[in-house]
């Protein structure tokens, strides 16, 4: 019990690392590939990650009717639709204003577990704390939001919907997707999804504009082992022994790691708004948590597909 606790820290923290990451990889990415191509390509090398490691496990694809239909709505609900939203929205939205847009998600989380499942505890204060840390986020990329609003309304709209749907997903998940196995609820999905990418992608995009160049090779790598096999399948183990809720809150996480990985390698500086700014994050998370840091920390601590920290 005490092992499986301190391995959910782990795990969360690492994950928090690995998808603070990815937004500057994948503008990274997007500077040699077009949007569709790349997370095309990101899922299709990831799906065969997977693969080999199902493969050397011996974990078998779950084919019975409910993990089909999961696996339908995996595939465009968290893969397909949002993504190529994301994708396409970088091309136009700053990241910072990306990362405040993208913090929708767990206010949507909080209203469709409200809807969907009747056990996730939600309170005042994870409401509180969760409009506490949003305010955090605000306070970091305030300088990122005086912009031309007009100018990014299509981008802006996309990265939104984008999080609504990764939101819907998480909670259908939390709900129905208890008993399926992180690498088989990946696989089926990030294939059929990275296919089906790399085709949308051909036909709508300029392939001319491709440069495979040491930055595209890296990118693919990165975001497909990194940024794909690592976290989702962390995040659907996770999903099964912590509150869908607190889960949620990485996506304030993530933005304060992104800005420590670009002071620490790229130099870039940390004024004293975005130290305040990330105290309030903080601040909210524990706020929204406390009772779930309490049983990490050696209170009941339930680990069953109905309940959970």
């Amino acid at each position: 019990m005490k092992n499986e606790k301190l391995t959910i820290l782990i795990i969360f923290s690492l994950l928090c690392l690995a998808w603070g990451s990815t937004w500057g990889v994948i503008r990274l990415g997007l500077e040699s590939l077009t949007p569709f191509i790349s997370v095309g390509l990101r899922f299709t090398l990831a799906s065969i990650f997977i693969l080999i490691i199902m493969k050397f496990r011996n974990v078998q694809i779950q084919t019975d009717k409910v993990s089909l239909w999961l696996y339908f709505i995996m595939c465009f609900g968290s893969f397909v639709i949002p993504f190529g939203l994301v994708y396409w929205a970088e091309q136009f939205v700053p990241s910072g204003l990306s990362s405040v847009l993208f913090a929708v998600y767990p206010f949507f989380v909080v209203v469709f577990s409200y809807l969907a499942i009747p056990s996730e505890v939600i309170g005042f204060y994870r409401i509180f704390g969760i409009v506490f840390a949003f305010a955090g986020i605000l306070t970091i990329f305030y300088d990122g939001l005086n912009l031309d609003v007009a100018s990014y309304m299509w981008g802006m709209s996309a990265i939104v919907l984008s999080g609504i749907m990764q939101a819907g997903n998480a909670v259908t998940l939390k709900k129905y997707g208890y008993y399926l196995h992180p690498l088989s609820m990946n696989f089926i999905p990030m294939i059929v999804a990275g296919i089906s990418l790399v085709i949308i992608g051909l036909l709508v995009e300029d392939t001319s504009k491709l440069v495979f160049d040491p930055k595209a090779y890296f990118t693919i790598i990165y975001l497909a082992a990194i940024g794909t096999v690592l976290t989702f399948t962390s995040y659907y183990w996770l999903l099964k022994r912590v509150s869908v809720i607190l889960l949620s809150l990485i996506a304030f996480i993530t933005p304060i790691i992104a800005l420590i990985i670009g002071w620490i390698f790229f130099e870039e500086k940390l004024s004293d708004r975005v130290l305040f700014g990330s105290i309030l994050v903080l601040l909210g998370l524990l706020i929204a948590n406390f009772s779930s840091f309490k049983k990490l920390l050696g209170y009941k601590f339930v680990s069953s597909g109905s309940e959970s920290i």
